[in-house]
């Protein structure tokens, strides 16, 4: 996705914010509604977000039985958080189903966005995170564990990092998996450069998606999170970046620096991955490092083949 199909997706989910808010103010985002029924596995991010449009509160396949008990072999449950403007089933409707395959609970909210809407994770990120605080300790309660492992994509891979900093997180998590994580920011392929220049522009994108300005590379938001280094003592910390990221730029970005961390690409395992930004959800290289990530004792190095 270059810049000019860029803006027209962020136009496009701007418009789309703004008929699912109902001009609404963004003070009333919540914690959606329980879990319903679960969609099928899709193979990509275009058929997921199709299927979502008619059925928003889908939860991914495998996710979200709450009467499900950790196994030996994976005695943490699996948290996975979304990216800005996705939903839990669009963003991991391939992702979930192949953790619960391999024995995992698997657990995925729909948070920071308007009960029942396509657009999750709009809103205020700390308040989002405050929302993610109460569902891990519904999924501790749940299932009789003390740590979960979390997943995330874009904003999802970075807003964890507010919980564990500032909310207690660090006692209940065992690994934060990032898949193109904002954890630096993003100049969005230079966009934000363009936006902040336009007289009120920051306050209209803001109006739509408080969470979008606060992923700005330059941002209070980034600048705070990132304050005193990147990590909280006694997680483990992966990030798989892509080196083709068009909204996490520059990808390296996504990067952490601190202990009990690993940074990688998926060219490392494949040079000519062109998996862009909202399709890394879907790439069976990154879906392999989350699993190698997940459980180091049955890593398999992936490549362009196999």
């Amino acid at each position: 996705m270059r810049f000019p199909a860029l803006l027209r997706r962020i136009v496009t989910v701007s418009c789309g914010l703004a008929a699912t808010l109902g001009l609404g103010s963004l003070g009333a985002v919540a914690q959606a509604a329980p879990d319903p029924a679960a969609g099928p596995v899709q193979t990509n991010i275009v058929s997921a977000a199709w299927y979502a449009l008619a059925h928003t509160k889908a939860s991914p396949p495998g996710a979200n039985d709450w009467s499900c008990r950790p196994t030996a072999k994976h005695p943490r449950p699996v948290v996975l958080s979304n990216g800005t403007g996705a939903n839990a089933y669009d963003d991991w409707a391939a992702v979930s189903p192949a953790l619960a395959a391999d024995g995992y609970c698997v657990f995925a909210p729909n948070l920071g966005g308007p009960d029942g809407g396509m657009f999750q994770a709009i809103g205020d990120i700390p308040t989002t995170a405050r929302q993610f605080a109460a569902y891990v300790d519904k999924v501790l309660a749940a299932t009789g564990t003390s740590k979960v492992d979390v997943v995330g994509h874009s904003q999802g891979g970075m807003m964890p990092r507010y919980y564990l900093k500032y909310l207690g997180g660090a006692s209940k998590v065992g690994a934060l998996v990032g898949l193109a994580p904002s954890n630096h920011g993003t100049d969005l392929s230079g966009l934000v450069h363009v936006v902040q220049a336009l007289p009120g522009g920051n306050t209209f994108v803001a109006a739509l998606c408080q969470a979008c300005t606060q992923q700005e590379f330059n941002s209070g938001f980034i600048k705070d999170l990132n304050a005193g280094g990147d990590t909280v003592p006694g997680v483990r910390y992966t990030v798989v970046a892509t080196k083709t990221d068009e909204v996490v730029t520059p990808y390296t970005s996504s990067f952490l620096s601190g202990a009990n961390v690993v940074n990688t690409t998926l060219q490392n395992y494949c040079a000519i991955d062109g998996t862009e930004h909202i399709g890394i959800t879907y790439d069976r290289i990154a879906i392999r490092l989350v699993r190698n990530a997940l459980d180091p004792s049955s890593a398999r190095t992936p490549n362009c083949l196999t």
